[in-house]
């Protein structure tokens, strides 16, 4: 008689009615878990085969993608379709994103997932510390196994693209050659004299001029030539401009 008048006091009922909700709601937030789950691992396989087409052309890199968890408070409305994609101005590569969209549904929602993607391959790092302004040299550098990913910036891979060339700023042990780290190398000054390389439809002369501008790997300078003739030329190296005639 006593247990039967304590189960029905009214602060000991609310207690077991709580009680009852927290236990009903256990298997509700576990299914709600694992649909959540369920389109993580939907963003993972689409990612996963996404990334294996978002490397730079002719880079043998391997390519991994790993999709973060979503917010467990989330809350979605049921769907018929949902569309992996990326959103809009991100890329895969590094840090991202990766978007779930539901485009068959009552009501139709847009969510986007953390996602990392490696690069990893082989490139060019550097082997000791190179200061500002100074001439990159085959011997500062050497070949390593880097994530190409881990920063926005190209890998310059293609050696002509560094050697020679100087650092635009300190460039310290370990560190990736990048798109920015360096730049064409002034050569000869003006007032310099230099060999220029007249080269037509099956012929090459070759004759001496003056510089009339500094001269910058890869680029134009112009020069006077012997007989007076200004002309312009693309710079090959510290002595020497080619024309082309």
């Amino acid at each position: 008689m006593l247990f039967s008048f304590a189960l029905n006091h009214p602060a000991i009922a609310r207690g077991l009615k709580a009680l009852a909700l927290v236990c009903a709601s256990i298997p509700l937030a576990q299914a709600q878990d694992a649909g959540l789950e369920a389109l993580r691992q939907e963003a993972q396989r689409w990612a996963s085969e996404a990334v294996l087409k978002s490397q730079p052309p002719g880079a043998n890199l391997r390519m991994q993608a790993e999709v973060g968890a979503l917010d467990s408070r989330l809350r979605l409305a049921p769907c018929g379709n949902i569309e992996p994609h990326v959103p809009a101005g991100a890329r895969l590569w590094g840090r991202s994103r990766v978007g779930l969209r539901c485009v068959d549904g009552v009501t139709r929602w847009n969510i986007t997932l953390p996602v990392v993607v490696k690069a990893t391959g082989k490139a060019w790092v550097m082997r000791g510390q190179v200061a500002a302004g100074a001439m990159v040299t085959e011997s500062d550098v050497m070949e390593a196994e880097v994530d190409w990913a881990e920063e926005p910036s190209p890998v310059l891979a293609d050696r002509t693209l560094w050697v020679g060339q100087t650092a635009t700023r300190l460039l310290s042990t370990g560190q990736t050659l990048r798109q920015g780290m360096v730049k064409p190398a002034q050569v000869f000054q003006a007032g310099a004299s230099v060999r220029v390389l007249a080269q037509g439809a099956g012929f090459q002369v070759s004759s001496q001029a003056q510089a009339l501008s500094a001269g910058v790997v890869g680029q134009l300078a112009r020069v006077r030539m012997e007989n007076g003739r200004v002309a312009s030329g693309v710079v090959l190296d510290m002595r020497t401009v080619k024309i082309e005639l």
